[in-house]
């Protein structure tokens, strides 16, 4: 596995190593020894999947108590993955990083805990699985507005996005519930 921290270091890319042949692919998508020696040593309480259509957007979401660590990846399908530290004490405050996750380059995203997370799906279709580092908690869930002008996130749109009704009333970072 190989662990790149992106421009925010606490998010971490990871690339694991595919082998495949003729008969298909192997990778190991979870060893916490490899984990814990790139630094995240990490627990896990929750995994969680979802289907999603093209041009769907999910996000951007967080807990204010019980905040998850997530460790996100795409099985089938491709999406734009977000991060966006909402870390009031952090340098990196009201940034964001973005990748493509998907069930062909096999990646993961680590999007710890103090982040709001969020996805657009650019194929088809796209299933989403991930690792909670918290279980989840819908008293305590909150949503960033994914058009925040103040984010200035470039999401890679194809028209409209489709959104739920929750993230429709996304707040606006001026106005959210942050961490210290």
């Amino acid at each position: 596995m190989e662990f790149q921290r992106l421009a925010i270091p606490d998010v971490v890319l990871v690339k694991p190593k595919v082998f495949g042949d003729a008969r298909g692919y192997f990778f190991e998508s979870w060893e916490a020894r490899k984990f814990a020696a790139a630094g995240l040593d990490l627990k896990f309480v929750q995994d969680n999947c979802s289907r999603s259509v093209r041009n769907t957007l999910r996000g951007l979401h967080y807990q204010v108590r019980q905040p998850q660590g997530k460790l996100v990846q795409v099985t089938a399908g491709e999406v734009f993955d977000v991060a966006v530290d909402i870390r009031r004490s952090s340098p990196s405050f009201g940034k964001w990083v973005g990748t493509i996750l998907s069930g062909d380059n096999k990646h993961q995203l680590w999007v710890p805990p103090g982040f709001a997370h969020g996805f657009y799906v650019l194929s088809e279709s796209a299933d989403f699985f991930y690792k909670c580092s918290d279980f989840y908690a819908p008293e305590h869930e909150r949503t960033l507005r994914w058009d925040d002008p103040a984010l200035g996130i470039q999401w890679p749109l194809k028209g409209e996005p489709l959104l739920s009704p929750k993230d429709q009333q996304g707040k606006l970072l001026a106005d959210a519930d942050c961490f210290p």
